[in-house]
């Protein structure tokens, strides 16, 4: 099973630890950031998307020109603009890209967040909009002919697309949500389905769950993981780090207020605090301070140790089924170029090795 390493090119220099200042966007640490990424060996770059940051095509767009080797995972939420509309947009970039596009299909918790845009809909609704959502894109990618669709929250007749996605295997669907209504759209149309940094038992639950839900579609998903690796030369060192990011991210949130959800909306963070617990440990050195003093908001949790331990735990979820690992450090730019010299080499590494073996036990076994 090959593995697949995506990193996050942000809209200005910031993180828990680092205070927002300037402008509110960057163009300059868009560019050099996907510069970075692309180098370092990232396969692909997420863009995230809120209620009240710059648009993430758009940025997306403008790195695909700047990094052109770097794959692009779009966040993308359904209902702001037509599904239609949508496919021939993801489509035509996907062109222009040389076929390194995908969206992360965000379908969002938050009742508040969402009515900032004015859409008043509920949880519920929304996943079910994003049902029809990516029934609709997938006709637009694929139909050869004009198709019609009526559901509740959609309807099309005679939709037509002039332009494909770039490649015969067509572009793959991120998709987000750890509610049952997330995990009933997720097993129809997610080719990859993306969790938090959770528990080695949590994501083993989690990835079995998703196949059953996917099996009636005869889908076979992969599943990605998201994590904020904290590396040092010695475990010691990198524990001593970890909680000088906690401390720092404590002074931050105190001086400015930033970083706090106080309200938890999100199925997945509520797992990721009861994972947490009181220790804020886990399995070998899942670590889960910053989620526990952030609310769990987001990418949040952390994998603490020397390259080769960090490494070694990755290798542990790549068995459980992650084929994907999203990862993004506290301080943006320098850890997204260590995880390139001293991470990834060393799980892809583990990795073929291990599937070497696999390969060699299978064969004496026929022969």
């Amino acid at each position: 099973m090959a593995v697949e390493f995506i990193g996050f090119v942000g809209n200005r220099n910031a993180s828990e630890t680092i205070e927002l200042t300037g402008a509110s966007f960057d163009p300059l640490y868009v560019e050099t950031a996907a510069k970075i990424h692309e180098s370092a060996g990232f396969d692909r770059a997420l863009f995230a998307l809120h209620s009240d940051s710059p648009d993430s095509f758009m940025v997306a767009a403008h790195a695909q020109a700047i990094a052109p080797k770097l794959g692009l995972l779009i966040a993308h939420r359904p209902g702001f603009i037509a599904p239609t509309l949508a496919a021939r947009q993801f489509a035509t970039l996907d062109h222009l890209s040389n076929g390194r596009v995908a969206p992360h299909i965000i379908t969002g918790a938050s009742d508040i967040e969402f009515q900032a845009d004015g859409d008043f809909t509920t949880k519920s609704e929304r996943y079910a909009r994003t049902q029809e959502y990516l029934d609709i894109i997938r006709l637009e990618w694929g139909s050869e002919e004009p198709f019609d669709y009526d559901g509740h929250f959609y309807r099309v007749a005679g939709g037509r697309s002039q332009i494909r996605p770039r490649n015969a295997a067509g572009i793959p669907v991120y998709f987000g949500g750890s509610s049952p209504e997330a995990i009933e759209v997720a097993g129809k149309h997610a080719d990859v389905y993306a969790l938090w940094g959770e528990s080695y038992a949590q994501v083993a639950e989690t990835v079995a769950k998703l196949r059953a839900a996917a099996a009636p579609y005869g889908r076979s998903p992969r599943f990605s993981l998201s994590l904020r690796p904290i590396l040092a030369d010695t475990e010691d060192g990198a524990w001593a780090k970890a909680e000088g990011i906690l401390a720092r991210a404590q002074a931050l949130l105190s001086r400015t207020g930033f970083g706090r959800e106080d309200h938890i909306h999100a199925e997945g963070s509520r797992r990721l605090l009861a994972a947490a617990g009181d220790s804020h440990r886990a399995d070998k050195r899942l670590w889960t301070g910053i989620a526990a003093l952030t609310g769990a908001k987001g990418n949040s949790t952390s994998l603490v140790g020397t390259p080769d331990q960090v490494a070694d735990a990755l290798l542990d979820y790549h068995r459980l089924g992650i084929s994907t690992f999203l990862i993004r450090g506290f301080d943006p730019l320098p850890d997204a170029l260590s995880y390139g010299s001293d991470l990834i080499p060393r799980v892809k590494a583990l990795i073929a090795r291990e599937e070497a073996q696999a390969a060699q036990i299978s064969a004496s076994k026929a022969a």
